[in-house]
């Protein structure tokens, strides 16, 4: 794992860990390939709002911020919101 693919996880955890209530519910899976580095989350569903934000801005903002942390080594980061599981 090189350092900035570590930034920007630890960058994930926390922020996740700052916005949402139940952080033991989080799931973060990641996957690497040709287009970049995958993340995959899902939160518990009464997170699911605080996640979004008024209009998807809070997780527009934190989809911004990874790919600003990708871009310094010239890597894609994405981030997918899985639905919450029953």
């Amino acid at each position: 794992m090189t350092h900035n693919e570590e930034k920007s996880q630890e960058f994930l955890e926390y922020t996740l860990s700052v916005i949402l209530e139940n952080t033991e519910s989080i799931v973060i899976k990641k996957s690497i390939d040709d287009l970049g580095i995958l993340y995959e989350l899902q939160v518990a569903s009464s997170d699911m709002g605080r996640l979004i934000g008024k209009d998807g801005k809070t997780i527009q903002s934190i989809r911004t911020l990874l790919r600003m942390i990708g871009s310094q080594n010239n890597e894609r980061i994405n981030l997918k919101v899985l639905e919450p599981q029953s």
